[in-house]
């Protein structure tokens, strides 16, 4: 068995090299690999650590929450593995193992702290048992491969009844995700952000749960701080925020990021967040929340999200000559439309550039683009350059815009990536903001590490949505 153990870590890491010299990154295929040559490498190297295994899942926010988990973790002394790149699918999560392990299959860690798909989710706890689930929050994503959010929701749910002894992390401001905690009867751990002036988005909002997720009476808000997160409570079965055990509070802005209190039941501490985006203050609570969980205290809370920085494609900073740039991944409604509300957040004139992909991690169906309010960029127009369109769906992408409301006159097509983002960057505009799907993302991110120079990003800089 050990011997079978060996040999699929030794072709697992074969494979990671061989596709690293053929110019590939070789995320995945290390776990394909090992699985075929010994199905059970992934149960017999999680079964290795030390201290319990944390899984992170849900729609948005899983590289990021999970990233920052790692940093808080590796600040407190703890030897932690996970898949930072953001591999989620079993496949990936094997590679994760089998890159960290030595050729022998033998790990020495305190804790494994891994982004899991939600599709995935069941097959990776029946070969993992993890002792902390966080789920962040559940939007529309890839209609054509996850289908309804409710079957999305379900197969997370289903899962979490399949395991014992585990605590649950749960977004209280998302009553998708909030509900589980009583559908499952596991210990829960809320977190949230307190009712803000304003921080409800300009942006058009799609309501992704208007009614009760218990006995479907359409539920009440006091407030939205996007999309349906909020305050809610069900008018029929009391159905209700839970109090968060961890919330952030006074959320103000600070240099074009955010700053806020976080109260929980011994006192309060305080995040400061070095970028643009109010939903980063999620990822940093959740982290924040597992962090307490596990006896850590404040500071090296703390210190842990100052040593987080993006992973490709999380607002990840760039500078053409004198030209801040960002690239940023978008993959359902919400998460754009957050994109777009941090764009207009940003001062100055932007040249915008938007690829569409429709491969198959993309997803095929790309009819999510008319649920994203585009129309808020044509009420922008004076601070809004140009938009440069690419990507195998290229067309559709300007269609949107034009439907938006966006000039023609200001909307290019271009369906080579190089040549899109080399106009973008040489635009007028004091600023570039690139928004890349899935597919998009990683050969954007390489033309801009060769056209620009990529800035460290240090502090709390805080990914996208995504």
């Amino acid at each position: 068995m050990r011997l079978c153990l060996s040999a699929a870590v030794i072709g697992g890491k074969i494979s990671s090299l061989m596709s690293k010299l053929a110019g590939g990154r070789g995320s995945s295929l290390p776990g394909v690999v090992a699985r075929r040559i010994y199905s059970r490498s992934l149960k017999k190297l999680a079964s290795q650590i030390k201290s319990g295994v944390i899984m992170v899942t849900g729609t948005n926010g899983k590289t990021t929450t999970n990233n920052m988990i790692a940093k808080v973790l590796e600040a407190g002394g703890r030897r932690v593995i996970y898949n930072e790149e953001g591999a989620n699918l079993i496949t990936g999560i094997t590679a994760c193992f089998v890159r960290f392990s030595n050729i022998t299959g033998s790990l020495d860690y305190d804790y494994a702290s891994l982004e899991v798909d939600e599709a995935s989710f069941p097959k990776v706890v029946k070969e993992v048992k993890p002792d902390i689930v966080v789920v962040t929050n559940f939007f529309r994503d890839q209609l054509d491969r996850y289908g309804e959010l409710d079957k999305t929701v379900q197969v997370v749910k289903s899962a979490l009844e399949s395991l014992n002894d585990v605590t649950l992390i749960l977004n209280a401001d998302d009553p998708l995700a909030a509900q589980l905690g009583l559908l499952t009867g596991h210990k829960a751990v809320y977190y949230g952000i307190d009712r803000q002036e304003g921080t409800e988005r300009a942006v058009a909002q799609t309501r992704e749960s208007r009614f009760c997720p218990r006995c479907g009476t359409e539920l009440h808000y006091s407030y939205y701080h996007y999309s349906q997160l909020g305050g809610y409570r069900c008018p029929s079965c009391h159905f209700k925020r839970p109090k968060p055990d961890v919330e952030g509070t006074d959320v103000s802005t600070v240099n074009g990021g955010y700053s806020t209190r976080v109260c929980f039941s011994e006192g309060c501490s305080s995040i400061n967040l070095q970028t643009a985006g109010f939903y980063n203050l999620y990822n940093a609570l959740a982290a924040f929340a597992v962090g307490r969980l596990l006896g850590l205290d404040n500071e090296t809370v703390q210190a842990g999200l100052e040593r987080y920085t993006p992973a490709i494609g999380r607002m990840e900073r760039f500078r053409y000559r004198d030209k801040p740039c960002l690239l940023n991944l978008v993959k359902n409604p919400t998460g754009y439309n957050e994109g777009l509300a941090t764009l207009l957040s940003i001062p100055g004139s932007k040249d915008v550039f938007m690829a569409l992909n429709d491969n198959a991690a993309d997803g095929r169906d790309i009819s999510w683009i008319w649920d994203v309010d585009f129309e808020i960029l044509a009420r922008h127009l004076d601070e809004l350059q140009s938009f440069t369109c690419s990507g195998t769906r290229a067309e559709e992408m300007a269609l949107r815009l034009k439907y938006a409301g966006v000039p023609t006159s200001r909307i290019t097509v271009i369906g080579d990536l190089e040549s899109a983002i080399t106009v973008s960057l040489q635009g007028e505009a004091e600023t570039a903001y690139l928004f890349a799907t899935y597919t998009a993302l990683w050969p954007s991110q390489s033309i801009l590490c060769r056209l620009a120079e990529k800035e460290e990003q240090h502090a709390v800089g805080m990914s996208s949505v995504s």
